[in-house]
């Protein structure tokens, strides 16, 4: 199966294509670029395709960040990738943007921390495990303070990899570690490992974005209903 795999979450775009029976991955794109991800990500793509000389009906299926992230960066890449698997009639998948750069950082044996700046000093943050060739899950994603966050991966008592554009923001001990420079940003391939991994893929129409926090119009509405059920006192 060849996956192509995209994350548009963050401040680059990033994506890779990915042979899972061989479990190699035949190319990958970062770009960290002004321009919108609408402008460069389906060039890259195409990109990915010329150098490897494969056409879009060498893709079998379809992987992207579904979020935390940008609002606008996640939208523009689920989008793009619901068109594709519907022209295309071929599986996609929602990925974690916090799993992709777990799956990553796979090597790394023990406690993986994706961490993404979120506002202020919030970060969203996701435990995970890996045993080298597999990443779980340890903890549900979440928006937490970094001081707390800090606090509670010290609790663990056990060497912890931080990965993500938020890792800096979580300060090091001798427990804590930093990633690797190579894959503390997303690159798409961890995005393609962990789609390997599913059991169950999705049809476009399941395709959604996974912010974790309400985006602003939802927060507009919330505090309007709000002030509505408030009785005058």
């Amino acid at each position: 199966m060849w996956i192509l795999g995209m994350d548009t979450s963050g401040t680059v775009a990033a994506t890779a294509l990915y042979d899972a029976a061989e479990q190699r991955v035949l190319a990958q794109q970062v770009r960290s670029t002004k321009r919108t991800h609408s402008q460069v990500i389906l060039p890259m793509v195409q990109r990915l395709l010329d150098d490897t000389e494969l056409s879009w009906q060498d893709v079998d299926g379809l992987a992207v960040a579904n979020g935390p992230g940008s609002y606008t960066g996640l939208r523009i890449g689920i989008a793009a990738v619901k068109a594709m698997a519907f022209a295309l009639e071929i599986p996609c998948a929602g990925i974690s943007t916090l799993a992709g750069l777990a799956w990553q950082n796979l090597s790394w044996q023990g406690y993986i921390c994706a961490v993404m700046a979120a506002r202020q000093t919030l970060v969203y943050a996701g435990l995970y495990y890996s045993d080298g060739t597999q990443v779980t899950a340890v903890q549900p994603n979440c928006l937490i303070e970094s001081a707390a966050l800090s606090r509670q991966l010290a609790q663990l008592n056990a060497p912890v990899l931080l990965t993500g554009d938020g890792a800096a923001a979580i300060a090091q001990t001798e427990t804590l570690h930093m990633g690797s420079p190579a894959v503390r940003l997303q690159n798409g391939t961890g995005i393609c490992l962990a789609a390997a991994a599913l059991e169950q893929w999705q049809r476009p129409a399941e395709l959604m974005p996974e912010y974790l926090q309400l985006v602003k119009v939802e927060k507009d509405r919330n505090l309007q209903q709000t002030m509505q059920n408030t009785q005058p006192l």
